[in-house]
């Protein structure tokens, strides 16, 4: 951007949202997390400044001090999801819920031009969602917001994502979706070229494409389930105990492969554990790697993610893809962001 625009991107991991941004040429000043293992990869693969520290010791202060005189202030971020996803959003305790008033809080002593804030689709049932809404336009900002469905904009996993866009300028929204059904991107179209490689295995060129060990058990179940298909295809002597009962049924997904002509499953932070989701590879008998992972979440092959002075974690790794905002996604937003300005300044 030539605007003089300044982003500071909020719960910023290891900046899938920033990078995105940076992709459409804005200046991401900072990003702002309180996950200090993430600082490696986000000032590695971007020209900012990674903030330590919880968005509740971050100030209205500091924040106007990253800002300076820009005349364009744009604050993004995705607050953690857990406390809204179908598997917590009964959890109304967690700590979690304060996290989007934090966010809020931060636009009410700042009141930047714009604000973008994405998150799961869950959220938007809820009063902590409609009291975002309601700080936003008391404040004078335009509002939109919408469920977008991944694939509709490129990107190959079958997501849903709210995306809330918000400005002082004037009205704003989001790009109209880019991809029909025909041309949703499948699993085939992003790893269908990596070189193969077994359970437990490496590539000898990228650390990144590993595979996690299986179990013999695990491996005598994935050898006899097909592309696409899953656990309900076994003998009995290898269905689990907890798929037998009743309530059972209804983890359908547990076990299973990728299809190679679909979008993948949604990315989880175990997205490279066979048994955490469909997250067996279509046609080699493993779960998908930490690389695999990473494109699916549309992350460029040079991001680098492996901090050389840490042991390789393949926990906190997978945390780290998992828990991003996909890139393209985050490309998305910053485009319809950069219309919207550009709109305002011709």
């Amino acid at each position: 951007m030539d605007k003089g625009a300044v982003v500071v991107d909020l719960f910023c991991g290891v900046g899938g949202m920033t990078h995105g941004f940076i992709k459409e040429n804005f200046r991401v000043a900072a990003g702002v997390d309180n996950d200090l293992t993430c600082k490696y990869a986000y000032e590695k693969n971007n020209s900012s400044e990674f903030i330590y520290k919880s968005i509740e010791e971050f100030t209205g202060d500091k924040l106007s001090e990253i800002y300076a005189n820009s005349p364009i202030r744009i604050l993004i971020g995705c607050a953690p999801c857990q406390p809204f996803s179908n598997y917590n959003h009964k959890k109304f305790k967690d700590d979690k819920w304060k996290l989007l008033y934090e966010f809020a809080r931060l636009i009410k002593e700042v009141e930047p031009e714009i604000v973008s804030m994405e998150n799961v689709p869950q959220i938007a049932k809820y009063s902590v969602f409609n009291n975002f809404i309601d700080t936003l336009e008391k404040r004078g900002y335009n509002v939109f917001w919408k469920i977008v469905y991944c694939p509709a904009y490129g990107i190959p996993q079958n997501r849903k994502r709210l995306v809330l866009l918000a400005s002082k300028l004037g009205k704003i929204s989001l790009l109209d979706e880019t991809h029909s059904p025909k041309k949703y991107l499948t699993v085939k179209d992003v790893l269908g070229k990596l070189p193969t490689i077994n359970a437990g295995e490496s590539d000898k060129k990228d650390p990144l494409h590993t595979s996690r060990n299986l179990s013999p058990i695990n491996y005598k179940r994935i050898i006899n389930t097909s592309t696409g298909g899953g656990w309900k295809e076994w003998n009995k002597n290898l269905v689990l105990a907890c798929h037998k009962k009743k309530n059972g049924k209804s983890f359908k997904g547990v076990y299973g492969r990728m299809s190679w002509d679909q979008p993948s499953p949604t990315i989880t932070t175990e997205f490279y554990s066979y048994g955490s989701g469909r997250f067996g590879h279509p046609s080699q008998n493993r779960a998908i790697s930490y690389r695999e992972g990473a494109l699916l979440q549309t992350f460029p092959k040079y991001y680098d993610l492996i901090d050389p002075t840490r042991d390789f974690s393949g926990a906190m790794i997978g945390r780290h893809i998992g828990n991003a905002v996909p890139v393209k996604l985050g490309r998305i937003i910053a485009k319809s962001i950069k219309n919207h300005i550009n709109s305002f300044n011709k």
